[in-house]
């Protein structure tokens, strides 16, 4: 009998770490921002309509929860319908970007492996049809793409698994995955452990440390976001290190993206 329960958990015992394992690695890469002290310090741009207000500021709150992390909301810079990034914050917007294929999308420019701008988009194209109009979508939705700006990944990306409790989880049914878990601020906290020489949050000018951004590219357009290198995933090179990721949360059953991703 001691023999069977030692074999059992010989058995148990890597699965379980395997399964550890898969949840511990959900980073965007090594992508973070850049800061010389926690807890990072970044506003978001607030460039939504009020009926999006109670989800960013909701996400907000969310994330804030997270000890490396003080986000605040304040006005936004920039138009909704082009949502350019403005250097040192994150910009999030709302306006309907079209039959394009995407609910939302969260775009980074890095320099190296240091987020120095990013943006989020929500496409009202499609939160206006009765599938999306509602207050767990647009949870979701927000709450990742905004998560995706720190730098966090998805935990799954199998929307035929049970739900995880988490925004960073790819799911059908989003009413129990509209806010981070445990999972996510210990990630964060991973993340953000070490410090940076350079601060790339709060930059009011670009810098050595900031990225020029093409100002001819519709950054709303799919073909303008370079190379596939996953099916939600784009990267454009900017050189010197430099580069432009677009995240992408693909509408159900579109044809341009892997189904069932984002």
């Amino acid at each position: 009998m001691q023999e069977r329960m030692l074999l059992l958990a010989g058995i148990a015992l890597p699965s379980l770490l395997m399964s550890s394992a898969a949840l511990a690695n959900h980073t965007w890469g090594n992508y973070h921002w850049g800061r010389s002290a926690n807890p990072l310090v970044l506003q978001l741009g607030d460039n939504v309509t009020s009926k999006w207000d109670t989800h960013l500021l909701q996400a907000r709150d969310d994330w804030n929860v997270s000890d490396v992390l003080n986000t605040t909301v304040v006005a936004g810079k920039t138009n909704p319908k082009n949502c350019k990034p403005v250097t040192g914050r994150a910009e999030v917007c709302n306006s309907k970007y079209g039959k394009n294929g995407w609910l939302g999308i969260a775009q980074i420019w890095i320099n190296g492996d240091h987020i120095t701008q990013g943006v989020v988009k929500l496409n009202d194209t499609y939160f206006n049809t009765n599938k999306y109009n509602t207050a767990a979508w647009r949870d979701l939705v927000t709450c990742q793409e905004v998560g995706h700006i720190f730098g966090m990944g998805h935990q799954d990306e199998n929307f035929s698994n049970p739900n995880l409790n988490t925004c960073m989880d790819y799911t059908n049914l989003p009413e129990s995955n509209r806010h981070p878990n445990q999972h996510d601020y210990d990630l964060l906290a991973t993340i953000y452990s070490h410090l940076d020489s350079i601060n790339t949050s709060l930059q009011s000018v670009v810098n050595g440390a900031g990225v020029t951004r093409p100002v001819d590219v519709d950054w709303n357009n799919p073909s303008e976001w370079g190379q596939n290198v996953e099916g939600h995933v784009f990267e454009r090179n900017l050189g010197q290190g430099r580069k432009v990721i677009t995240d992408v949360f693909w509408i159900e059953g579109h044809k341009g993206g892997l189904a069932h991703t984002h």
